[in-house]
């Protein structure tokens, strides 16, 4: 089992920045990919950008160039940084982990909310 456990949600003016954490316990080292989510009132949940194990970024062309998704392997935690917000990206962010031990399996954070104002 993996336990993700997102911070770093808030209130930002347009234009400005803020960095999500998740952190992973339980058996994070059977973590192949990890990724953001996001959920706006009344919408469906949007993939944000994917890490694997090796480095290796994707991200929604929404936010390409404003975001940056990295990982700590050492500290069992993923972060994404984000410049430039809109107030389009007003959501709640939710960290996504997928685990291969003891069987592949995906897993959810609770969720952190992220306002952007104009």
């Amino acid at each position: 089992q993996v336990q993700l456990v997102e911070s770093g949600g808030g209130l930002v003016q347009a234009g400005g920045s803020l960095r999500l954490s998740c952190a992973a316990s339980g058996l994070s080292s059977s973590i192949a990919v990890m990724g953001w989510y996001r959920q706006g009132p009344g919408n469906q949940r949007d993939w944000v950008a994917t890490i694997n194990s090796r480095g290796t970024t994707n991200y929604a062309d929404s936010v390409k160039g404003r975001f940056t998704i990295s990982r700590d392997n050492a500290k069992n935690t993923m972060y994404l940084q984000m410049d430039a917000l809109r107030p389009e990206d007003t959501s709640v962010y939710y960290c996504h982990a997928v685990g291969l031990l003891p069987t592949p399996n995906e897993y959810w954070g609770q969720g952190t909310q992220v306002t952007v104002s104009s």
